[in-house]
């Protein structure tokens, strides 16, 4: 049985919502830092700390909500994007992606909170956002887009390879920092029970 959805939870989900718009920002001010159209931008990591964080159905929410708000005209998708016409762009399979991405990385991480676990949650989450998001960026290109002239499959990975060293550390970095937060939020939680009880 799903547990009821509080305000606690709808707040956490909501600074996620936030938080994604500011990395997908933070980097606008450098525009040499977009490689064949792709932003390099904090959002899969973002996406990746909710999902370890809020578990998979609140981060899911999460970056669903952070999706439609772009698509409904508020300007946080990357370079201050917004609007329904982001639907068809090359890079909106990622920002489907950071749905999955967290749901999946928030999965795993419910089943085992080991170490070892929360690192591999997040680079699977890290995976769910590149396989998605470069497969429907080709596509796209191919399909609806205007390519790149010479365009291929193999350039499209090759665009990827740019952010991917970035995008694995700071993956990493996200799974370590979650299971830090989340022990000290269980020992907080520890303490205040004993707290009560004396």
């Amino acid at each position: 049985m799903k547990k009821k959805l509080t305000p606690l939870h709808l707040s956490l989900a909501g600074m996620f919502t936030a938080l994604m718009a500011i990395g997908a920002n933070i980097t606008s001010f450098v525009p040499f830092m977009v490689i064949g159209g792709v932003p390099i931008t904090l959002q899969t990591f973002i996406a990746i700390l909710s999902g370890a964080i809020l578990g998979s159905r609140l981060s899911a929410i999460a970056m669903t909500v952070y999706a439609l708000v772009g698509i409904a005209g508020v300007p946080v998708f990357a370079k201050f994007g917004s609007g329904f016409a982001t639907v068809i762009s090359p890079t909106f399979g990622f920002i489907l992606t950071y749905i999955l991405a967290a749901y999946a990385t928030g999965k795993i991480i419910e089943k085992n909170s080991s170490k070892a676990s929360y690192i591999t949650a997040a680079l699977t989450g890290l995976a769910v956002n590149y396989i998605l998001g470069t497969n429907y960026m080709y596509l796209a290109y191919k399909l609806w887009f205007a390519a790149p002239e010479g365009f291929t499959y193999a350039m499209a990975w090759i665009w990827m390879l740019v952010p991917l060293p970035k995008d694995i550390i700071l993956s990493v970095l996200a799974g370590l920092l979650a299971l830090r937060l989340n022990r000290n939020a269980l020992s907080g939680s520890r303490l205040n029970k004993l707290k009560q009880s004396a």
